[in-house]
């Protein structure tokens, strides 16, 4: 893995004149999120994206240090609002003025940021919040509307609401019987009204990996762009992935909606890359060079065959996203988390076997492990130790069908302890584990297995004191997944 990385990182330099040279797709940006340990620094992270060509980008908050690193950039920016912040700018028509004031007008200035949209939520209405956001995100949009009206800002840029495909619904899976899902369906019309007065776009969430996730009879080449897969007609249409299908299931949703032109953004699409037999570098692979050929040739869907606008998830991968959703959710990133790319991507859309430009100027931690000391560990003893380890660090890539799944014993307990290490900045007292582990600086990867070190970060306490209040649920899932091994 690491002489891959290597090699990538190589070729990248190699083919970066190439790629100077090439005419870029249009019509696409990446999602840029940042709950890692150790964010990488946003500098390096928007010298990455205009190396690579990449002029749009998506954020899950207003992070100043993000943004003031975006600031000159001429990037075109979507703005997160966090969904805990929905009830504070629903209740209250000030404090969306305020954030307004405080996150979006401040940055409105020369050499400022190109701020496009403003993503009110995040998905808010997944199932699985059994209905926390459903009073709050509708009065959060429109009093963040109203303030971006009255600042001056809605002729330049537009509030919109990022929504899971999980929304709407169809019947035996044809997309023209598309339908907003039932127990959201009233608010739902009264939001994409609101949309269609105040000329906003419609923003969803779209996972074809998620389909051959959740349904293990699910077609596999149905979930790429190839053509390969099954073939299904439905209303004159034919769908050869499930991309399209979901996408017009929408679009027949916003029809019966007596909606037929609402601008439609892909906020998110991607393919991951561990912590599941289907999430692999060579499939992500294939998946984005489906997509991008697709994007290049400015076509659409069967029922809207016009240009797609889609934001790719994700830029780089997060480790300490919960993984309640799968163990799969910290492996999104095209760029692992120092910004060295996991596969080929032609970001031109000519499908040639090149790779994305790695991250320059990345500085580590030093080149050091922690592993098992095989002369005092008590194997019988250290399944705490083990289970401790994981619920603090991330062992996602031990799991089934990884790419840390086939170690033996000793190397399995020496990955999870050397996740923690890296995760708690390699302080020696990280390295310990009742005397069981010891530092070493001979390199501890096994095989395709990477046995990472960290980078140096400027986030100061690197976000721990956070992901343990938000994420507990989340660890305490991975731990008996890990207990299991």
């Amino acid at each position: 893995m690491a002489g891959r990385a290597a090699m990538l990182v190589n070729l990248g330099t190699v083919v970066m004149t190439v790629l100077t040279l090439a005419s870029f797709v249009e019509g696409f940006g990446v999602n840029w999120g940042n709950i890692a340990s150790h964010p990488l620094n946003p500098d390096i992270v928007v010298r990455m994206l205009k190396e690579n060509k990449i002029n749009k980008v998506k954020l899950f908050d207003a992070d100043s240090w993000t943004m003031n690193a975006l600031a000159g950039s001429g990037m075109e920016v979507m703005v997160g609002i966090p969904n805990n912040l929905l009830e504070t700018l629903a209740d209250d028509y000030g404090n969306a003025k305020d954030w307004v004031k405080e996150n979006i007008t401040a940055y409105m200035r020369k050499d400022g940021v190109n701020i496009k949209y403003v993503a009110v939520g995040n998905e808010p209405f997944l199932s699985a919040y059994n209905g926390s956001y459903l009073k709050t995100t509708f009065p959060a949009l429109k009093n963040i509307h109203r303030a971006l009206k009255e600042a001056g800002h809605t002729d330049v840029m537009k509030a919109t609401i990022p929504q899971n495909a999980e929304v709407y619904e169809s019947a035996n899976d044809k997309p023209s019987e598309g339908d907003f899902r039932s127990d959201v369906k009233q608010i739902m019309l009264d939001i994409v009204k609101f949309f269609h007065d105040n000329d906003l776009p419609f923003t969803v969430n779209i996972y074809p990996f998620l389909s051959l996730y959740l349904n293990q009879h699910f077609p596999v080449e149905y979930a790429f762009f190839d053509g390969n897969g099954q073939t299904i007609p439905d209303n004159g249409k034919n769908y050869d992935n499930v991309f399209d299908a979901n996408y017009d299931t929408l679009v027949y949703a916003l029809n019966k909606a007596g909606i037929k032109d609402m601008k439609i953004i892909v906020g998110e699409v991607g393919w991951p890359t561990d912590g599941h037999k289907y999430a692999t570098p060579k499939l992500a692979e294939k998946f984005y060079a489906g997509l991008m050929k697709r994007l290049a040739k400015d076509v659409g869907t069967p029922l809207r065959p016009e240009k797609l606008e889609v934001y790719l998830f994700g830029l780089l991968d997060e480790d300490m996203k919960s993984i309640l959703p799968g163990p799969f959710e910290r492996h999104w990133g095209i760029f692992r988390y120092d910004g060295t790319p996991k596969f080929m991507l032609d970001f031109t859309g000519q499908g040639r076997k090149i790779v994305p430009v790695a991250a320059k100027g990345v500085q580590y931690l030093d080149k050091q492990w922690c592993v098992v000391n095989k002369d005092t560990i008590n194997l019988d003893e250290v399944g705490p130790d083990l289970d401790y380890a994981c619920y603090h660090g991330d062992c996602t890539a031990m799991l089934y069908g990884s790419t840390c799944s086939n170690l033996d014993k000793i190397q399995n307990i020496s990955y999870a302890f050397n996740m923690f290490f890296q995760i708690q900045g390699q302080d020696v007292r990280a390295c310990d584990f009742r005397g069981s582990a010891m530092i070493t600086k001979n390199n501890a990867s096994v095989g395709s297995c990477l046995f990472p070190i960290q980078i140096v970060s400027g986030s100061g306490d690197f976000r721990i004191s956070y992901v343990f209040g938000r994420f507990i649920v989340a660890g305490l899932i991975l731990l008996g997944l890990v207990a299991a091994i």
